[in-house]
């Protein structure tokens, strides 16, 4: 049906490029392209038996002109962006550059500062909407797949939903005594950043961890969790009407936290540069680097993923409680794509987002997120795709 250019050969990339490649009667052809060409080859050697045909580039994505003239050349329908938080912009000025339509997993971030929000990227959509095309926000799982919970909810099961609460369990072991499951410089930047939630019309702000609770996931069991900040909190505040009160939580264990406030302490999270050998460095940049690789903890770690939302809200003007979520197994997903369930979980719903961008059942010019569509579609591939959901109607709350 269409071509694609994803850009970015990470753990999250790679899935979503296998799921292309299993939905070859759409995506009959995709071009890989990273920093590092060899690593796009490779996944391509791993993949010449799909009937997907498959092309690789080396591209710096931070240099909007390379972006265009790779645009120009390959001539896709979509651009899926699975780069860097930091490369957006460059990648949406070329898209628009070129009148192609745009999908990513994660909102713009300037690198100098630890400030992840919508508002650069929803400044193009008058820019977008006159040139003819689209670009999707935020299609992972969270954000993502949770603005579509959001939206199915509001569609089912509620005439108006007051409170969401965003709950991420990741159960899994991967045997490191510190190691992070994306990307460690953005998962670092999120999780010491200031938290935040959304009530009654403005945003309240925490000190990071500052607000833990307990919650008790199906497949997972109970779990410590932690108030943060994420950028769906925005989005659905903007998106879904009548909306009081938004929070995300994730889980942590100690040592996770033991080691990061270490890390911390001595300022190897910092990202303001520093001199070091008569050379300017970034000390988070520096820890990126010899920590383990996130695409290679498939192999070695077990246990699943709990992640979905908590709504109340009321039901033909009975108050009513609701919740929707999925479990992932980190060892199915590793043997299925050879990666582990957090970037199966982000690069499943990036596929399908771009999926349904090409096949215009979500189509119309501008800049969104993921919950200013009708969800069943989304909803339905979700379960074709390997994500299933399930729901539950007396769910446990959080106080």
């Amino acid at each position: 049906m269409g071509k694609a250019l994803i850009i970015g050969c990470g753990g999250v990339a790679q899935v979503a490029i296998h799921k292309c490649c299993q939905n070859s009667s759409v995506f009959e052809s995709i071009m890989i392209a990273s920093r590092t060409r060899e690593k796009c080859d490779a996944l391509k050697d791993k993949l010449k038996d799909s009937k997907t045909h498959i092309e690789t580039a080396q591209l710096d994505a931070d240099d909007t002109q390379q972006v265009v003239n790779l645009i120009r050349m390959y001539q896709p329908d979509v651009v899926l962006n699975l780069a860097l938080p930091y490369q957006d912009l460059s990648i949406m000025d070329a898209c628009l550059a070129t009148k192609t339509s745009y999908v990513d997993t994660a909102n713009y971030e300037p690198r100098e500062t630890a400030k992840f929000e919508y508002s650069w990227q929803w400044a193009y959509h008058d820019r977008f909407k006159e040139a003819g095309i689209m670009a999707l926000l935020g299609s992972g799982f969270d954000p993502g797949v949770t603005g579509v919970f959001s939206a199915y909810a509001l569609k089912h099961q509620f005439d108006e939903i007051h409170t969401i609460d965003i709950l991420d369990a990741n159960g899994g072991d991967h045997g490191y005594p510190f190691a992070t499951n994306f990307n460690p410089e953005i998962n670092i930047r999120e999780v010491t950043a200031n938290g935040s939630y959304w009530e009654n019309g403005r945003w309240i702000e925490t000190e990071p961890m500052a607000i833990k609770r307990s919650y008790c996931f199906e497949g997972i069991g109970q779990k410590d969790m932690y108030l943060l900040h994420h950028e769906e909190i925005e989005s659905l505040a903007k998106n879904i009407p009548g909306i009081r009160r938004i929070r995300f939580f994730m889980t942590f264990g100690q040592q996770y936290l033991t080691h990061l406030k270490c890390l911390e302490n001595v300022g190897m999270t910092s990202i303001k540069p520093i001199l070091f050998e008569g050379k300017e460095i970034i000390p988070l940049q520096f820890l990126k680097a010899v920590l383990p690789d996130p695409a290679s903890l498939g192999p070695r770690t077990v246990g699943k993923t709990n992640i979905g939302c908590i709504f109340q809200g009321i039901k033909d003007d009975q108050e009513k409680t609701y919740r929707l979520y999925n479990i992932c197994d980190h060892q199915e997903s590793y043997r299925e794509v050879g990666s582990q369930a957090i970037s199966y979980t982000t690069g499943v719903p990036a596929m399908i987002g771009t999926m349904l961008l090409m096949n215009q059942t979500w189509f119309k010019p501008g800049v969104y997120n993921v919950e200013s569509f009708d969800p069943d579609p989304f909803m339905d591939a979700l379960n074709e795709w390997g994500l299933p959901w399930q729901e539950d109607h007396s769910p446990e709350l959080i106080d």
